[in-house]
C-alpha cells in the first residue's frame, strides 16, 4: 500500500507584510546575550499585593463563571466614577456605566474591536506615524485602507495641515495615541481644540488610545478625549488596567464611548472574546475604591524617568523629551563609535550584543522604516535594573 500524501491547502495571507515583530526579535536577542532588556514595554517589578489579594478573594468567593458580556456592573460603575472624577471637573463627558462602558481583554483587543465595528472595506483610516504596531494590521483585517500621516520629525507633534489634507469623504476614522508610544510626547489642550475644529464639519470617528493616561509628568495633565464634548461624542476611548496597575499579563482594559457607538462595539465584542476574566474584574472594582493607586502614578514614574535620564545624560546619547508614558527616546547620531554607520535596527542589535542593553529602533514604528537616528528605551523597571543598564551604557 502506497503512502498517502497529505497536502495542506495553500492560504493567501490576510496580512502578507506581517512577520516577526521587532519586540520579539529584540527580546529574544536580549535573552540570548543576557542583556538588560529595556526594549519591550512592561514592568519588571510586581503589582501591589493588595490587588492580588482582591482577585484571590473574588475567586474564593465564587466569582469564577461567565460575567456579563459588557463587564461586571461593579467594575463598570467604578470606571464611570473614575472618569467622572478625573475628567468631569474639566468639562468632561459623563459616561453611563450601563450603556457606554465595556470591559475588554486588554487595549489591543479593544482597538481591534472598535476598528472592526466601524470600518468597512474601502474605508480609509488615518494613523499618525510612528505608531503602535497593531493599528495598521487591525485596519487591514477590517478591509480598510490605512492612511499614514507622519508626526513632525524630531518633535513628534501632530501636523494638522497634513491631517487636514488626508481627510476626505472616504475617511472613516482617525487613530490618536496620547501619551504617545513610542515618542513619549503628549497632546496639549491646544492640539485637542485644533483637532475638534478640524473634525467638526465631518463624520470622522475617533479611536483614542489612552493606555498611558496616568503617566504624565512635570505637572502637566492628560488631555483625554473625554474632556472635549465634541470629540467625546465621536470617540472610542481606550484604556488599560494592565498599564495602570503593573499587570500587563492580565490583559484587561476598557472602552468608553457614546451609547450608539458602544452598541456597535458590543456587537463585535460579543463574538470576539464575549467576555473578560471574572475574578479580575471584581478584584479591580474593589481595588479602584482607593483612587490614590492611580493618582500617585505620575510621581512614581517621573522618579524613574528622572533617575534614568540623569544616567543617560552622562552618555553621548542626546535625550529627547519624555512628557508621558514610560518610554525615553534618544538620538544616537552623536555617538563616536564605528557602529554609528549602522541604521537604527542594526544599531539596536549591536547595542544588545556588544553593550548588553536592548532597545527598540523607532524605524520599526513606521511603515516605510523611516530612520531618523532615534531609539526607544523603557524605564518601567526596578531601580537596580535601570542602574545595571546605565552602568553598561556609560561605556558609550
Amino acid at each position: 500500500m502506497s503512502a498517502i500524501a497529505h497536502r495542506t491547502p495553500e492560504l493567501t495571507s490576510k496580512l502578507p507584510s506581517v512577520g516577526t515583530t521587532i519586540f520579539t526579535v529584540m527580546s529574544s536577542l536580549a535573552a540570548q546575550k543576557k542583556a538588560v532588556n529595556l526594549g519591550q514595554g512592561y514592568p519588571d517589578f510586581p503589582c501591589d499585593p493588595a490587588l492580588v489579594d482582591a482577585v484571590t478573594r473574588a475567586m474564593q468567593d465564587g466569582y469564577n463563571q461567565y460575567p456579563q458580556m459588557t463587564g461586571v456592573a461593579e467594575l463598570r460603575n467604578a470606571i464611570a466614577g473614575k472618569l467622572r472624577a478625573w475628567h468631569g471637573p474639566h468639562g468632561g463627558r459623563d459616561y453611563d456605566a450601563n450603556g457606554e462602558i465595556t470591559v475588554t481583554a486588554g487595549a489591543t483587543q479593544a482597538i481591534l474591536t472598535a476598528v472592526l465595528a466601524v470600518v468597512r472595506p474601502g474605508d480609509e483610516v488615518i494613523v499618525l506615524e510612528p505608531c503602535y504596531d497593531s493599528y495598521v494590521p487591525n485596519i487591514e483585517l477590517a478591509g480598510g485602507i490605512p492612511v499614514r500621516v507622519p508626526l513632525q520629525p524630531g518633535s513628534f507633534r501632530p501636523d494638522f495641515d497634513k491631517i487636514a489634507t488626508a481627510i476626505n469623504p472616504r475617511t472613516r476614522a482617525i487613530l490618536i495615541n496620547s501619551p504617545h508610544n513610542p515618542s513619549a510626547t503628549i497632546w496639549s489642550r491646544t492640539d485637542m481644540l485644533r483637532l475638534q475644529e478640524l473634525l467638526a464639519p465631518t463624520d470622522v470617528l475617533l479611536i483614542s488610545d489612552e493606555v498611558y493616561e496616568h503617566m504624565v509628568f512635570d505637572q502637566q495633565q492628560h488631555e483625554s478625549m473625554a474632556r472635549f464634548p465634541d470629540l467625546a461624542a465621536r470617540a472610542f476611548i481606550v484604556s488599560s488596567f494592565g498599564k495602570t496597575y503593573h499587570v500587563t499579563g492580565w490583559k484587561i482594559g476598557f472602552v468608553a464611548a457614546p451609547a450608539s457607538l458602544m452598541a456597535e462595539f458590543r456587537k463585535v465584542h460579543q463574538f470576539n472574546v464575549f467576555t473578560v476574566n471574572t475574578p479580575m474584574q471584581y478584584g479591580l472594582a474593589s481595588y479602584m475604591a482607593d483612587a490614590s493607586q492611580y493618582r500617585n502614578l505620575p510621581a512614581f514614574y517621573q522618579r524613574k524617568r528622572d533617575l534614568f535620564r540623569a544616567g543617560l545624560a552622562r552618555t553621548r546619547f542626546r535625550l529627547l523629551p519624555s512628557e508621558g508614558s514610560y518610554f525615553q527616546c534618544v538620538d544616537i547620531s552623536g555617538l563616536a563609535v564605528p557602529e554609528r554607520t549602522l541604521g537604527e535596527g542594526e544599531f539596536c542589535k549591536w547595542l544588545t550584543t556588544e553593550i548588553g542593553v536592548a532597545a527598540i529602533p523607532l524605524s520599526a514604528f513606521y511603515g516605510d522604516g523611516f530612520d531618523q537616528n532615534v531609539i526607544r528605551f523603557c524605564f518601567a523597571k526596578k531601580d537596580e535594573t535601570l542602574g545595571a543598564a546605565l552602568e553598561r551604557l556609560a561605556r558609550l
